[in-house]
């Protein structure tokens, strides 16, 4: 359904655009004929007008109706609450951090340890 209605709207767009791009600004249309011709121009630019409007209407009824579709389509969403309490056996274990001794400075192999001096780590005066 929802497909269908979604080609529905492309061609009700295709036809909303056509009808808008042969209205000229004063509201002739392109094809504008002579006034012998079976249409008058000002008859053209009601028919123009008025096929605008009907398009404009069923695009926008279509867009809403689409929305709502899907909407609906996705639904509500549940959490299984079994699959919280399982981990995977396959997912590597947590490493635990190293025990840190009151005192001790952590040693980072990638800084430079500080000289021997103060605790600034500026080495003391000769």
């Amino acid at each position: 359904m929802f497909t269908f209605l979604l080609i529905v709207q492309t061609l009700v767009a295709i036809v909303m655009i056509t009808v808008i791009l042969m209205q000229r600004s004063e509201g002739g249309g392109l094809a504008g004929g002579s006034p012998s011709g079976l249409m008058t121009a000002r008859g053209a630019a009601d028919f123009l007008s008025r096929t605008t409007a009907i398009s404009a209407t069923i695009f926008v009824a279509l867009s809403i109706a689409l929305a709502a579709i899907a909407a609906g389509e996705r639904g509500p969403r549940t959490i299984d609450p079994s699959l919280a309490t399982q981990t995977p056996a396959s997912a590597p274990a947590r490493p635990q951090p190293a025990p840190v001794t009151p005192g001790a400075q952590p040693t980072n192999p990638a800084q430079p340890q500080p000289a021997q001096g103060n605790q600034t780590g500026v080495p003391l005066a000769q």
